[in-house]
Parts: C-alpha cells; structure tokens; sequence
C-alpha cells in the first residue's frame, strides 16, 4: 500500500526509517519531509495543514494511509476534513479527529477530562481576562513554584514554572492582558507544581484496545546537568530505569484505562497515538500533560526498538482490531542525541554546511532541520540531527550516541555530552 506520512522533523523521519523497511509499504511519501527522509521515500512539497493540497495528492497518487506526525493539522480538523469527503472518507488517518485532539489543543480541556475520570494530575484552575484579580488572589493562595500554561497550542513555549509571586502575577498579566502567546494564552492554567521524575508513555488506540509502547525518559534543557533554558528536547533514553513492572501497573490502571474508557464513554472517537507525559512522584503516576502524536525526540529512541511490523499496527488501529497484532519490543537500550543550531532556543544559525554524517558507523542518523540545497545537506531548524544509538547496555548506548554525535559537523553545531547520565546505576 502507498502510505503519506505528514511532518519534517525527526519524528517523521524515525517513521519513515520504520516504515520503510515494511513489506506492506509500497511507496512511501512524507510531506514536506527533509533532507533524510529522501532515502526512505520520496519527499513531497506539501505542508501539513494544506488539506486541499494533500487531497489532491493524496487521490493522484493512491495513498491507502496517512500518517500525521505534528499536532497542528490533528488540532485543526484533518482527519474530520477526510472523513467529511465522499473521496477520502475510506482512506484511513492515523491521529483523532479533531475533538479528540483537543486533549492537545487546550490545556483546559484535557484537564477538565482528567478530573471528570479520575486520573491523576495536579490542581488546578483556570482563568481568563476578564477574571484576572481572581486569579491574582488565587495565586496568593498558592504553594510556590507555580505552574502556568497557555490553553492552546504555543509551539512548545505556553509552560512557564514561576518561583516567585511576583514572577507569577507578572506572567499571568502577560498572558492574559499582552497577549505573550498570542491566542494560545486566552485562557490560562494555574497548576500546582509537582515534584519527581519526568517521563512519556506512549499508547497507540484504536479507539478500543490499545497497546503500551515503549515509554521514554527525554531531556529538555539545554544545558548540561538540565540548567538554562527549556528546548524542544535535546535527547532521549527507552527504556527508563525507574519505569518498573509495579510503577507501570499503575500507569495502566490508573491513567492509560481510564483515559481510554474516558474517551469512549464521553463519545470521543480516537485512532492514534496517546502521548502521556507523567511524573513519578515517589512511585505514583501523575499526568502533566497530554499530546495526540508521538513525542520528538522521544520517537527516535523508541520506534527503534519496536522489532514489529510497524505498518501492521497502524493497520491494527485503521481496521479497529489493533488487539489482533502482536507488538515486540527489544530488550535493547536506545540513547538519542540532538545536534542543535547555534544560538537554539533562541534566534539561531541556519543554512550551515554539514559533514560527517557519513562517519556514524553504530548509529542511527535522523534528519530533524535539514534540507538539500544542490546536493548538500545544510541545517535548517533548531534541532537539526538527532544520533540513537540501540545496544545491550545502558553505558553502551549513552557511550556510542555521543561519540557519534561528536564524528558530525557544521558551523554553530552543539550537543548534550550528558544525556542519559544520570540514568546509570
């Protein structure tokens, strides 16, 4: 079958690499795609909320699947604008419709549903311009640090951890009054703050059965030792240590079921991936956040280790007998690296020449921000590689990804030589 995958980052291009070595897949398309996904399919210069465009071609070229990678066009409706078309309506879309995406889309929402089903989470409440001083008060009442979130989606930057009131009052009346997020910060989230261990859960539904990917431990600052600024992920490891049998039992029982029977019972169709980011707050799970697509750079370290037919689960999840397939895990130990711009996450390098992608040897190479210009490969994102490394042991992944990491070059290239540390015994 022909298959579109829609995204451009390292996400897609880890979907493409898995896709690709798939006997049900006849032709692989990504859109728009980047300088890497080429060698597993062929790229296509469509964005991924053109959903005309990608109907077009979709219908020209006898795409049977479509795989969405980023939140945006879930969150804006592509798979109802598929099933609303008399053309489309029997070519499956991985990834919820458009309600079910709002578990994404706005903060608010998804926290509303966790409370209605009890899954575990922080307090919270939820304020917008017009009830401002309340939430002034509110904070008052409050432990410090403080958590506040945008509503909607703000390109990874709508969560702010404030430790002082000041700060607090300050960023809320930007929010809310100054529009510092745009309409993503409309209506914003006061949380309490929560004490732990990070870590994703990744589930993939067909709106009934479901199975447990592997989970993964991803690293967001980007300074060594997780000090300066917040990134979109500067590495990742699968499996994470702490993650034990007991501590996963409780993920299922009291996040995964719930939130899948709480799905079914509010009427919320949703094929796709369920991505739970929690804390493991002295052995309890607690939901921070949840995302309707595979996370980035999670994704890298965890397609990796999936040994089974890729294309035959998302099969499983289009025809509604995802319970039917079997999914294997390895046993083995993936670490992934990201190769920043310059400058990144703020203002950064781009169009920088790269080399040395050639010298990985015991690495996997993920293109994230690249593109081709006449033949060579050159940065085109903030995050611009990301280097996994699958091997026996802990030690041996963190060791290979980084040394790995170290063989590429361009000008402004930057990495975390840490990643993965601290997970050693």
């Amino acid at each position: 079958m022909n298959i579109l995958i829609l995204g451009s980052g390292g996400r897609e291009s880890a979907f493409a690499w898995k896709i690709s070595q798939s006997e049900k897949c006849s032709k692989l398309f990504i859109a728009p795609g980047n300088a890497g996904t080429s060698a597993y399919g062929k790229n296509v210069n469509l964005k991924p909320t053109d959903f005309e465009g990608i109907k077009k071609f979709v219908l020209g070229n006898a795409v049977k699947m479509v795989l969405v990678g980023p939140e945006e066009p879930l969150v804006k409706g592509i798979h109802d604008y598929f099933l609303a078309d008399e053309e489309l309506r029997r070519i499956p879309v991985i990834g919820p419709q458009s309600e079910g995406a709002k578990l994404e889309g706005s903060k608010d929402f998804s926290k509303k549903f966790m409370m209605k089903h009890g899954i575990p989470t922080a307090a919270f409440k939820t304020f917008t311009k017009a009830n401002l001083q309340e939430g002034f008060k509110y904070l008052e009442s409050q432990k410090l640090p403080i958590v506040l979130k945008a509503d909607g989606l703000a390109g990874g930057k709508g969560v702010l951890i404030c430790t002082t009131l000041k700060e607090a009052q300050q960023e809320l009346q930007q929010m809310l009054q100054a529009d510092k997020f745009g309409e993503a910060g409309s209506k914003v989230i006061i949380e309490q703050f929560l004490e732990g261990i990070e870590l994703s859960v990744f589930v993939l539904t067909d709106g009934n059965s479901y199975k447990i990917l592997p989970e993964a431990k991803d690293y967001k600052r980007i300074g060594e030792g997780d000090t300066g600024l917040n990134t979109g992920g500067m590495g990742s490891v699968s499996p994470v240590p702490f993650a034990d049998a007991d501590f996963m039992r409780k993920v299922e029982e009291r996040v995964i079921l719930p939130t899948i029977n709480g799905l079914k019972s509010d009427g919320i169709p949703y094929k796709g991936f369920i991505f739970i980011g929690l804390m493991n707050d002295a052995g309890n799970p607690y939901v921070i956040e949840y995302n309707v697509r595979m996370g980035d750079p999670e994704t890298e370290s965890v397609i990796p280790r999936i040994e089974s037919d890729f294309v035959d689960l998302l099969l499983g999840v289009a025809e509604g007998n995802l319970d039917q397939k079997e999914l294997i895990v390895s046993e083995k130990i993936a670490t992934t690296i990201m190769l920043v711009a310059g400058g990144y996450p703020g203002e950064y390098l781009k169009g920088r020449g790269i080399t040395g992608i050639d010298n990985v040897r015991h690495s996997i190479v993920f293109h994230a921000g690249t593109e081709s210009d006449n033949g060579v490969i050159k940065s085109a994102g903030g995050r611009v590689l990301a280097i996994t490394s699958l091997k026996d042991t802990l030690f041996d992944s963190v060791q290979t990804a980084t040394a790995d990491a170290g063989r590429i070059y361009y000008d402004g290239r930057y990495f975390r030589h840490d990643i993965g540390q601290d997970l050693f015994p």
